[in-house]
């Protein structure tokens, strides 16, 4: 009877919080120019790459339809509390205490993804989840995952072989194949991201630590570095993206707040000095 009590307290709190949140979050610019339209095109069987702005796998939106049915404020709240539990399971999961994990949650990539209502923080949970679910999750945004992606290819080949390879990576790499054959060359679209002002990648300066970093995770066998140096070897990044190198350090709560601290000196210096 307690634990009833508690999960429908729960239910009451999350109820709550999304009504409240649905008048008093800012409308989220992600959210309702991309991810929405696209989700909801998809679920009139129409193509998601119709909207402007969605260059993402169309699983995505297979993802957000739960939340893309409710009215645009509510689902942005829904959406806001996924990210938020999202990052602080992954950084669970990736050995952060609760000091590093608050210090996460109050980082400049999470505050700019969830004002902007993006998905980063559902992105994350691909490097907490079983390997072949998981990919499909990192494959949404490949500047968040594609060094571990690589790392996680050679171990499993060194361990398994072809064998162990084909069983982790035949289900994302067939649903890439049939969202091609069902809607063309649809990642093409991702080439615009280049042009884009905000771009926040430090690429190609940030390149000499991104391949230190991966060799690194192939010498020690951790695979927090190649989490890492993804970001760094991408030359498309949004703020909200560099969440996965922040999320490598989660063991680390010392590094984790000097990090976190130099992050939010870069903001107030580019935005405020």
């Amino acid at each position: 009877m307690m634990n009833f009590i508690k999960l429908l307290m729960a239910i009451l709190l999350v109820a709550g919080l999304v009504y409240c949140g649905a008048f008093l979050l800012p409308p989220a610019i992600d959210w309702n120019n991309a991810f929405r339209p696209a989700a909801l095109a998809l679920l009139h069987n129409e193509s998601p790459y119709q909207t402007e702005g969605f260059m993402y796998p169309p699983w995505t939106s297979l993802l957000l339809l739960p939340l893309a049915i409710f009215p645009p404020e509510m689902g942005r709240v829904l959406l806001f509390i996924a990210y938020l539990f999202g990052i602080a399971y992954s950084a669970q999961k990736l050995g952060a205490n609760r000091i590093s994990t608050f210090l996460i949650l109050l980082s400049p990539p999470v505050f700019h993804g969830l004002l902007n209502g993006n998905i980063d923080g559902l992105v994350v949970l691909g490097f907490v989840l079983p390997p072949w679910l998981g990919l499909f999750f990192l494959a949404i945004k490949p500047q968040i995952g594609f060094a571990y992606i690589l790392y996680l290819f050679v171990t499993i080949f060194r361990k398994e072989k072809f064998l162990g390879v084909i069983r982790v990576f035949a289900p994302v790499t067939i649903a890439y194949l049939l969202s091609l054959a069902l809607y063309g060359l649809w990642p093409l679209k991702f080439s615009v991201t280049m042009r884009l002002s905000h771009n926040a990648s430090l690429w190609p300066l940030s390149l000499p630590i991104g391949l230190v970093l991966i060799t690194l995770a192939f010498r020690q066998n951790e695979f927090r570095h190649s989490i890492m140096a993804s970001p760094f070897l991408s030359p498309y990044v949004l703020l909200h993206s560099w969440i996965s190198a922040l999320l490598a350090l989660a063991p680390n709560p010392w590094e984790t707040a000097a990090a976190v601290i130099g992050m939010w000196i870069v903001v107030a210096l580019r935005y405020f000095a």
